[in-house]
């Protein structure tokens, strides 16, 4: 998507944390373009089923929505920790999604991959909630966990 102020490129632990820490900031202003520039163009965000009509798709998709949250919902986000796998471009992000106007504090973590400039190919929604007693699988929606390798896919 092109490099946009606050947005790092870099795959050292430390450029990574600072991509997810500038994605997350980037989310909290509502700064679509900002937002686009720490992703790939095909980056995908899955999330659990039937939340936010996901996965989304593309960067400029998931910029928009996310902007969208902030301007309909007044919604922010704070990073509470982040730990980064270097060698496998990856990195988990715990935070916490205050949506304001819903007067709604939403808590969870985030699974990323990243390419090899260092831009976020994926992102993995976790939250925090109560299992759904009516469901007999609780994961992410669309993602593909027999290609991936998974057990009990």
């Amino acid at each position: 998507m092109g490099t946009a102020a606050g947005a790092v490129r870099g795959t050292t632990a430390a450029d990574l944390e600072a991509t997810v820490r500038g994605y997350m900031d980037a989310c909290t202003a509502g700064d679509a373009d900002t937002v686009a520039a720490h992703l790939a163009p095909e980056a995908v965000h899955y999330f659990p089923p039937d939340m936010y009509d996901g996965p989304w798709r593309g960067a400029r998709t998931i910029a928009q929505r996310w902007a969208t949250a902030v301007r309909e919902r007044g919604s922010s986000w704070t990073v509470d920790a982040i730990v980064v796998d270097e060698p496998r471009r990856q990195a988990v992000c715990e935070w916490t999604h205050h949506k304001g106007s819903l007067g709604v504090i939403l808590r969870g973590a985030e699974w990323y991959e990243f390419d090899g400039d260092g831009f976020i190919t994926e992102i993995r929604a976790y939250y925090a909630s109560p299992q759904a007693p009516d469901l007999a699988r609780l994961e992410l929606g669309g993602f593909d966990y027999a290609g991936r390798g998974y057990p009990h896919a």
